[in-house]
């Protein structure tokens, strides 16, 4: 008689650009709270990652390739098979800027169509594609997809490049559109619209703006991750179609 295998009963959550910032801080504030994070990159698992998954719980996926993107969607269906293939949160937080030669902000002129097509596919394509592949587990766990979008979106930035903005801008409309079409199936979908975090990856300069912010500091990744952990929780089982703005009151 066949032993019947056992479930993993703790909640599951995917994550796109895990390897530094942001998804850096949204994987140490989920696992505290006791999720599995099944971490996605263009990195490979490295043992400096500052949480205990190793390798088992890292899938190396090149979200600008979509032939290996349709590779990484089985490959994370296969591993939340031990969960009953059930999937609690989908968090959309990688995404790419490109800059000019010397670091330069890529404008409407300036930017190649083969940036535009790299910048859409990573920022934009890459997110309908994972909610579309993983459906049916966010459907089996009443889940959630948080899609990150950017300050960017809604204004010209002085940084943040024509291709990055605009990406940004349509995932916000995408945001919206999935949570209509999503929610009838119990599928949350929601949006955080950072603006200027404290991460290694901020142009020069980015301090100057600080006088802008009516907080007057740059926002923490911690900061972030916990609304994204709110978005995911029983806190918000009525929250959809929102984007929520982490900038100090820089938007208004």
């Amino acid at each position: 008689m066949n032993e019947q295998r056992s479930i993993d009963t703790r909640q599951t959550l995917v994550l796109t650009g895990a390897s530094r910032g942001i998804g850096h801080a949204t994987v140490k504030r989920f696992s505290a709270a006791g999720w599995r994070v099944i971490t996605c990159s263009r990195h490979a698992f490295s043992d400096k990652c500052p949480w205990p998954m190793g390798p088992e719980d890292h899938i190396q996926v090149d979200l600008s390739d979509p032939e290996n993107l349709g590779y990484a969607v089985q490959e994370i269906r296969k591993r939340l098979e031990p969960h009953g293939s059930r999937l609690n949160a989908l968090v959309n937080n990688a995404g790419i800027s490109p800059k000019g030669e010397k670091g330069e902000r890529l404008d409407s002129f300036t930017t190649s169509m083969h940036v535009w097509r790299h910048v859409f596919q990573v920022n934009f394509f890459a997110p309908i594609m994972l909610g579309r592949g993983l459906f049916t587990e966010l459907k089996n766990a009443q889940g959630s997809i948080v899609n990150v979008t950017s300050i960017a979106g809604g204004r010209v930035h002085p940084f943040a490049g024509t291709a990055y903005a605009t990406s940004k801008a349509a995932l916000a409309s995408l945001t919206r559109e999935m949570a209509a079409d999503f929610g009838p199936h119990g599928i949350r979908v929601n949006a955080i619209a950072p603006g200027e975090i404290d991460t290694s990856i901020l142009s020069p300069g980015t301090e100057k703006l600080v006088e802008d912010i009516p907080l007057r500091r740059l926002g923490r990744p911690d900061e972030v991750a916990e609304t994204i952990h709110f978005l995911c929780s029983e806190a918000s089982t009525y929250v959809s179609g929102a984007e929520i703005h982490i900038n100090g009151g820089q938007h208004v």
